[in-house]
């Protein structure tokens, strides 16, 4: 079977694939045999500077550990006017992600920098933010900075008479920058080499220790990390857009105003204050029917639009009544559900031992609570208590959705250079794949130290011979964690009022 080819080669396979071609082919744009090998994809493109004929060159690669890019540059041999750009090739992330980084030698000058049109930075030391442009950028620390100084250093001499004042807090700004960069008068070419031995290169002068953050909503901007993601000098952190941030990328349109002139965001905050009811006991599930649905506005976590939760009673028989709970926005798509217990706490907690033999099993009813956990020992597969929140679902399903989480988010954005990895995890996917389509039989394994969650079972009232539940007592560490051991729910009006006397004496 042949191989398939891959559209964002590395810049390494770039670089080995242009060693392989004739230099004319690489640094001409004429036609010939051997053209669609170029590296470099060359389009025609209108100059908007004088208005003629200039060439764009286009390189589709791929940044290690970050992502597919689209690297641009456009010249026109006219005006000789050049201009380079760097998009996106991949989707925008479902969150808004900053890089921070600490500049502690010039090495780190070297770390390259990917700027996408929505990326801000901010070197905190020196009080210094670059908002976001309008075309992306491929650099290094070193070059960021030698493109801020040349921008600040442009309109000097004019400022200088103009504007004192600026020029000068300009300039203490430029002289700072330039004491990092350690190559203020370098040396003259007329000097002699020998006069400069002894004197250290501008890559082991000492320079002043700052930081780089990045803060990008997109998601698509990158600062190279040294060794691996553990690099002490670099962090990742991600977080949630706001509606703002989702309508500045274009990702949900603005709130329509009102008649009053407030937007549709203010006037659905004010909606969302809910009154808590003094008698809390309205809220519990008994007073709610089986038939009524509950809904609570809110907001969406991922778009910032107003949106409804639905809650709905439901009756699971032979096991307790169960709270499932519904969101999904009509702007950005997003869904979630969640299954919550509406019974008491149970004194013990429950393990349930399914034998699964055929494809009928797999159409069982089984609630996995936000406290139970998952095990199949056929093929070592462990999901810890919470993992994947409470569903309520069949067996079928709950396997699908493990099967699609591991194979789309634990490797989906790893390195590939690291083939031992996936191809140990290949092979787990394959086994939970053969699972799932029961090749095999196999034992699923629900523990649930609040004794929440249920598998069907298809011989209610009677046992059912392939399914096993046994009752255990919960260790204090299990009580601490599910924070029980502090709960009492006798006397408590007696320590309240010790309490309240201790306090007024």
């Amino acid at each position: 079977m042949a191989e398939k080819e891959e559209l964002f080669p590395t810049i390494g396979q770039h670089a080995e694939t242009a060693d392989q071609l004739p230099d004319e082919q690489i640094t001409t744009g004429k036609d010939g045999e051997g053209q669609e090998d170029r590296p470099l994809q060359e389009i025609e493109s209108l100059c908007m500077k004088c208005g003629e004929q200039g060439t764009t060159r286009l390189l589709l690669t791929s940044i290690p550990f970050f992502k597919e890019v689209i690297v641009m540059s456009f010249r026109c041999e006219h005006c000789n006017w050049s201009n380079n750009e760097i998009q996106s090739a991949g989707t925008i992330r479902p969150e808004g992600t900053i890089y921070t980084t600490r500049v502690l030698s010039r090495a780190d000058l070297d770390r390259q920098i990917v700027r996408s049109p929505s990326c801000e930075i901010i070197i905190q030391e020196y009080e210094l933010t670059l908002p976001p442009t309008s075309r992306g950028q491929l650099t290094t620390i070193e070059g960021l900075i030698r493109d801020v100084v040349a921008d600040l250093s442009m309109d000097q001499p004019l400022r200088r008479i103009q504007d004192s004042e600026g020029y000068t807090k300009i300039q203490t700004l430029v002289d700072k920058l330039k004491e990092i960069l350690g190559d203020e008068e370098d040396e003259d070419e007329d000097v002699d080499p020998s006069l400069l031995v002894g004197k250290a290169s501008h890559k082991d002068r000492p320079m002043p220790a700052f930081t780089v953050k990045l803060d990008d909503p997109a998601g698509n901007s990158f600062i190279e990390f040294v060794g691996s993601m553990n690099d002490p000098k670099w962090n990742l952190r991600t977080y949630q857009r706001t509606l703002k941030q989702n309508i500045d990328l274009g990702l949900v349109e603005a709130p329509e105003a009102t008649e009053e002139g407030q937007s549709a965001e203010e006037t659905a905050a004010q909606v969302r204050t809910i009154q808590v009811p003094k008698d809390l006991s309205k809220l519990e599930s008994d007073a709610i029917g089986e038939e009524e649905i509950l809904v609570f506005p809110g907001t969406c976590s991922s778009c910032g639009h107003p949106l409804d939760t639905l809650m709905k009673k439901v009756v699971i028989p032979y096991f307790k009544d169960v709270l499932i709970m519904s969101t999904n926005c009509d702007r950005c798509g997003y869904r979630d559900n969640e299954v919550k217990s509406g019974g008491a706490i149970s004194p013990q907690g429950k393990r349930i031992t399914l034998k699964v033999e055929d494809r009928e099993d797999l159409s069982r009813d089984i609630l996995k609570s936000e406290t139970g956990g998952l095990q199949i020992p056929e093929i070592d597969l462990v999901l810890t208590h919470g993992t994947l929140g409470g569903r309520f679902t069949t067996l079928e399903g709950i396997l699908d959705q493990v099967y699609e989480e591991l194979s789309d988010k634990v490797f989906a954005s790893g390195d590939s250079s690291n083939a031992e990895d996936r191809t140990s995890f290949s092979t787990f996917l394959k086994n939970l794949k053969e699972i799932k389509n029961v090749e095999r039989p196999f034992t699923v394994i629900l523990e649930d130290p609040l004794a929440n969650s249920y598998i069907q079972n298809l011989y209610a009232p009677d046992p059912d011979p392939n399914m096993t539940i046994e009752m255990f007592d919960r260790t204090w560490d299990q009580n601490e964690e599910l924070g029980l051991n502090d709960i009492k729910v006798e006397g408590y009006e007696e320590d309240g009022e010790k309490e309240s006397t201790t306090t007024s004496s």
